[in-house]
């Protein structure tokens, strides 16, 4: 996968809804996030993306891409995310994708580390 369909994957995770997630989020995916229940599994990151606002925009910087081996891409980064009705939030983040077959790429990995 090029780096630029990486960056877009990632940007559709924070802006998009369940549909989005459903096509990229894999079923045994491990998600940490910086609120309750704090560890989530690929059906309840799902769910979580039907629910309550999602991010208008996103702003990713010091972006990173390694590919340990085929098949796999772990990215890392900076994100500036925002809507009306927050603040806004700022996070280092990682992503690994897993290719399941030809261009079928699905996320096994999210962390967000909330910056202070």
């Amino acid at each position: 996968m090029e780096d630029t369909r990486v960056w877009a994957l990632e940007t559709s995770l924070w802006t998009g809804g369940e549909a989005e997630y459903r096509k990229l989020i894999d079923e045994d995916c491990l998600a940490i996030v910086p609120a309750e229940p704090f560890l989530m599994t690929g059906p309840a990151v799902i769910r979580a993306a039907g629910e309550g606002a999602r991010w208008r925009a996103v702003e990713i910087d010091h972006g990173r891409i390694a590919r340990p081996q085929e098949g796999l891409i772990v990215v890392a980064y900076h994100a500036r995310a925002s809507r009306p009705d927050h603040d806004g939030y700022a996070a280092w983040c990682t992503t690994t994708y897993r290719r399941r077959g030809h261009e079928d790429w699905k996320v096994v990995q999210h962390q967000q580390m909330p910056k202070s």
